[in-house]
């Protein structure tokens, strides 16, 4: 009679032979499966950024780096700088410029850096309080020019002064280049600038408000070393006069909600696409629910603009369920690849009165509209993979 292998084994002993093989086989099986390539979900991201300041400038330094730079986010008079190769993860720089000192021009409130790679050099454009103040106004804003060798600083001020001072406080520069010109947008500060409007009648007939100060973006040609400008600025962008204007409600939220007698216009960016200038602005109350953002288009750098149908292109979306206020003071990225994001600060449920980094993509459409595909809290695709 033909024996077997197992023959000789008892019954006990051959239940665990049996088991010890199934155990392995089973486990050959997993370690054959670990090894096969699963198929990668899209990298996603999520808004907020893990940055924490306002005013949010990106600059492409080329290869494949960015740098970000804001208002506050850990600077001591001054602004820091973080880094970033896809831009959703972002390294903290530190410090990279200071004022507030006993060289500088600037004495304190430091805002809305922009800084710009221009034949091997960085030049930052920013807003502090200028200490030549002598009939010791609250708010005695300019904006300056720092420079340096590299995005993370240190950036040096160019002048022992700001770039000009037009007579009133401005802040939030913006530079344009274009066939060899350089041409400075800022906005005029509401500091002592009121101004007659039926929403400015409105609000007085109902005992809200006396005066409803604004402030205007302007324009304006640098000279090439950035010294000085040349010429007078010329007037972009201001609020409406008449309540019946398609951009009155928008614009007028800080008065409407009853925030502040204050309404702005400021914040602005500028670029052009086919034949057309974009230049985007914000509007409202800056530590408000209503801050927002539209835009306007012309057919030169200093316009005329005309403000767009669509506007406002970002806003609150807590009235559509969702958390985000305070959407405003925007830039724009352009990726080597030709797309847009629109990067900005909000606020959120969770962020309270913080004010925290947003970046969401925007286009420009085929009929010439501008779109802005946020705010948004869900998972978007990463702009660059690492």
């Amino acid at each position: 009679m033909k024996r077997y292998p197992f023959d000789h084994l008892t019954p006990q002993v051959l239940f665990l032979v049996t088991a010890v093989f199934l155990f392995a086989c089973n486990a050959e099986k997993k370690e054959k499966a670990s090894t096969k390539v699963q198929p990668k979900e899209e990298n996603t991201y999520s808004n907020p950024l893990d940055v924490a300041f306002g005013d949010p400038y990106i600059l492409n330094d080329g290869n494949g780096k960015y740098y970000m730079y804001g208002t506050g986010g850990g600077a001591e008079d001054g602004f820091a700088a973080y880094s970033s190769d896809n831009l959703v993860d972002w390294k903290f720089e530190g410090q990279v410029y200071r004022g507030n000192t006993e060289a500088s021009w600037a004495s304190k409130f430091f805002w809305a850096p922009e800084v710009y790679k221009m034949e091997g050099k960085y030049y930052m454009f920013f807003s502090a309080q200028w200490k030549v103040n002598p009939t010791n106004e609250e708010e005695n804003f300019m904006i300056g020019v720092a420079v340096a060798d590299s995005p993370t600083g240190p950036f040096k001020e160019m002048h022992d002064r700001p770039i000009f001072d037009p007579g009133y406080p401005i802040i939030d520069a913006n530079v344009y280049q274009e066939d060899g010109k350089y041409y400075l947008y800022y906005s005029r500060a509401c500091y002592k600038h009121p101004v007659e409007s039926e929403v400015a009648d409105w609000a007085r007939e109902k005992g809200w408000y006396e005066e409803i100060e604004e402030s205007w973006v302007y324009g304006v040609e640098l000279k090439p070393d950035f010294s000085g400008v040349i010429g007078e600025p010329v007037l972009c962008l201001r609020p409406p006069l008449k309540m019946d204007d398609a951009q009155a409600e928008w614009e007028s939220r800080s008065v409407t909600k009853q925030e502040i007698n204050r309404r702005w216009t400021e914040g602005s960016v500028i670029f052009k696409h086919d034949d057309t200038y974009y230049i985007m602005y914000s509007s409202n109350y800056y530590a408000g629910q209503h801050y927002a953002v539209g835009y306007a288009t012309g057919k030169s750098p200093l316009g005329p603009f005309t403000k767009a149908s669509n506007n406002p292109v970002l806003e609150l979306n807590t009235h559509k369920g969702g958390e985000v206020t305070g959407t405003g003071h925007n830039n724009i990225v352009f990726l080597d690849n030709g797309e847009m994001y629109c990067v900005y600060h909000g606020r959120t449920k969770e962020s309270g009165q913080d004010r925290v980094v947003f970046l969401d993509k925007m286009e420009i459409k085929e009929d010439g509209t501008l779109v802005v595909h946020g705010p948004t809290t869900s998972a978007q695709p990463v702009p660059l993979k690492k």
